[in-house]
């Protein structure tokens, strides 16, 4: 049930990816996704070593058979040797944010590896398929992390529209109905970070979780709007010592100073106060934490359940 043509392409059992989130997402998170039938990505973002990479990689490998991939983020001064050894260790899969992949998009698909680039908007989508990638995830507003503008329901269907290649849906979605709508909105699967990172095999902190089951539906925040880089984040002290400095019309030096090596504070060392909490809209639905394999389950069988009833309201 829901294999679709991505499934294929990719070489998984379920049209589900698990986002890369920088100090979140390691090998072993991304090896239980794909050992669960989904694609888990190990996330690069935050790597200035190319070594540590490659030692995930392996791990990985150590952990899994099965197909997964690397996320890697183009603003980070160290992509081009990141790639380097992407293309080395014969990954699966590349996922590329924070801009265009375009200048490594022919040595990745040389080696054999498919290239499945972050997108906010129909342009950039058209732009990068004519350049070659194998399929684009469109990320709406209500993930968490960096973020666009346009909202998941809204530019999931328009990019669907102006695309050939597959879609991939994220932000947004949690469970087997965010599932089920990303499939209605024309994705041939989905993307969940935020839903994953509260997982028994997600290595963070594990204050960052007791966050998560505690936060309800309007208890994210987006800061770095004046940067043009703009992030979600679960609302704290930081967060709110960010807006109003923001506010202020505070430098982009002052703002670096207050949010460098924030993430790696709250994911790593359990400092939820000034550390920055990545999380989606969607973090109000999780309220237990759970084996990926159970995650990926549950989704399947809600977005079962749900295909069910619709059908018989239709019937009616």
């Amino acid at each position: 049930m829901f294999r679709t043509n991505l499934c294929s392409i990719l070489g998984i059992e379920y049209p589900i990816l698990q986002g890369g989130m920088a100090w979140v997402s390691d090998a072993y998170l991304a090896a239980a996704v794909s050992q669960a039938g989904g694609l888990g990505l190990i996330a690069a973002g935050h790597l200035q070593d190319p070594q540590e990479l490659r030692s995930q990689i392996r791990k990985a490998r150590e952990l899994t058979s099965k197909p997964f991939g690397v996320n890697v983020m183009l603003m980070n001064p160290a992509a081009p040797q990141l790639m380097d050894v992407v293309i080395e260790e014969g990954v699966s899969v590349v996922t590329t944010g924070a801009g265009n992949p375009g200048k490594y998009l022919s040595r990745l698909r040389e080696a054999g590896i498919k290239v499945i680039p972050v997108v906010p908007s129909v342009a950039l989508a058209k732009r990068i398929e004519r350049e070659g990638a194998h399929a684009l995830i469109v990320e709406g507003t209500e993930a968490g992390g960096h973020i666009g503008e346009l909202t998941t329901m809204a530019l999931v269907p328009q990019v669907v529209d102006a695309v050939s290649i597959p879609v991939v849906a994220a932000g947004g979605v949690a469970d087997g109905r965010g599932f089920l709508a990303a499939l209605a909105l024309g994705a041939q699967g989905v993307q969940m970070g935020t839903r994953f990172a509260a997982s028994v095999e997600c290595r963070v902190h594990e204050n960052w979780k007791e966050v998560y089951l505690k936060a309800g539906d309007r208890d994210t925040v987006v800061t770095g709007r004046s940067t043009g880089h703009p992030v979600r984040i679960i609302k704290n002290r930081l967060a709110r010592e960010f807006i109003k400095l923001e506010s202020q019309g505070a430098s982009l030096e002052k703002l670096d100073v207050l949010g460098v090596g924030a993430l790696r504070r709250a994911a790593l060392e359990g400092d939820i106060d000034m550390g920055s909490v990545m999380a989606g809209q969607v973090v109000g639905l999780i309220r237990e934490i759970k084996p990926v394999r159970d995650i990926i389950h549950d989704v399947l069988t809600q977005a079962g359940d749900e295909l069910e009833r619709l059908l018989v309201l239709k019937k009616g």
